[in-house]
């Protein structure tokens, strides 16, 4: 290529000044499309291009109008999401401009909760039992078979939104009456108690060159619902159940048909049958400052790295990963009664980052020793609930 490589950036939220960094960094044009209500946001804008808005992204035709006409005069290479709820924008966007990357069908296996089930069912992937809420016979056959609590899950939310503990068959009927012509949006689950794992990766023509193993505290659900300390911390590579998550990981990314991108999965560890099973997979940099807590544990940073294998399949070269440190790394995160609230006080020398965000405490430790790390965010814990935690009332999905 004789020219720079033009991104255009899809982002209805305001993230990705990192990866945008790194474009312009490789001497990209970085052209940003985003939403007219974030225009004041802090974006590296010496990095940026230009910038196009939209009033909102909630209608695709108009969207895709909008970028065929600036097409007209610019040429675009890639079009990258910033977050998941771009997926699937994105991915009509290079269908319709014939642009390489991920299309419609693979983007609903990273966005659609029924979609990536019934591949993983399809691959011989262990998931919880579930049914798409359609055909009421299906469902009352289902909840017969497997015994409740479910969990009454939207099918394009991300992470927790919007998921519904349902505890007996009227109280599903009631809620999906309540939902009308919108049910046909929702899954029901088998409810699984148990361990949460994430896994961080990067995927280049078709193989995980990379992948991070963490283990949430408390599942995600929890803490959306329910409030307290968000912490996640990363597992050693061998240690425990590490090996076994890793794999499963594996062949959730083969099956959903990724070529290359980063991936944000979740699996869970039955507190039954002590079995590992899949529970969802994203095509985005992990949320909530993950990116954050897996850079201080293996010196990669994932934005940089989505970037920099972006840039290199649009140019024709090889991508290759950067050595990666093997430390251990935590993540805490919550709401504060406080509008600026002051961490200094935590100031042990594994403190890596710290959020500066109104209203909210974020906090990441790195450190040699997984076990001496451990004793350290336990501490940390109590000490955030004591010192600022605030609960609010989850917000309910669209």
């Amino acid at each position: 290529m004789d020219r720079p490589v033009n991104l255009l950036i899809v982002a209805s939220y305001f993230k990705g000044n990192r990866f945008m960094e790194e474009c312009h960094r490789e001497g990209c044009n970085v052209y940003l499309l985003t939403k007219l209500s974030l225009k004041d946001a802090p974006w590296q804008r010496e990095c940026i291009t230009d910038t196009f808005y939209m009033p909102e992204f909630t209608k695709r035709e108009d969207v895709i109008n909008a970028v065929s006409y600036l097409a007209r005069t610019h040429i675009f290479d890639r079009i990258i999401p910033m977050d998941d709820y771009d997926v699937e924008l994105a991915a009509s966007l290079r269908e319709h401009l014939r642009i390489p990357g991920m299309g419609d069908t693979t983007a609903r296996y990273f966005r659609d909760k029924l979609a990536m089930r019934v591949q993983a069912r399809d691959e011989h992937i262990r998931c919880p039992r579930f049914e798409h809420v359609l055909n009421y016979d299906k469902l009352r056959q289902f909840m017969d078979e497997v015994p409740g609590p479910w969990f009454l899950k939207p099918r394009s939310e991300a992470g927790a939104v919007g998921i519904k503990k349902i505890n007996n068959p009227q109280e599903l009927w009631d809620t999906i009456q309540q939902l009308g012509d919108d049910q046909s949006h929702r899954l029901l689950e088998e409810y699984v108690p148990g361990s949460v794992y994430h896994v961080d990766s990067v995927v280049w023509n078709r193989e995980i060159l990379f992948s991070n193993v963490s283990r949430y505290d408390k599942p995600p659900f929890d803490i959306w619902n329910f409030g307290g300390v968000f912490c996640t911390r990363t597992l050693p590579q061998g240690y425990a159940e590490e090996p076994e998550v890793a794999e499963m990981n594996r062949k959730v990314v083969a099956a959903m048909g990724l070529v290359r991108g980063i991936t944000h999965a979740e699996f869970i560890r039955s507190e039954k049958d002590g079995q590992i099973y899949f529970l969802e997979v994203a095509a985005r940099v992990g949320g909530a400052s993950i990116d954050m807590m897996v850079e201080a544990a293996t010196g990669l940073n994932m934005w940089q790295e989505w970037a920099r294998l972006e840039i290199a399949y649009a140019k024709g070269e090889e991508y290759v990963l950067p050595q990666r440190r093997s430390d251990s790394a935590a993540l805490l995160n919550c709401l504060s009664r406080q509008a600026d609230p002051d961490t200094s006080s935590y100031n042990d020398p594994e403190v890596f980052w710290r959020n500066h965000k109104d209203h909210h405490v974020g906090l990441v430790l790195r450190s040699s020793s997984f076990e001496e790390l451990s004793k350290l965010v336990d501490s940390y814990k109590e000490r955030l609930n004591r010192d600022f935690l605030a609960i609010e009332p989850p917000r309910a999905s669209n």
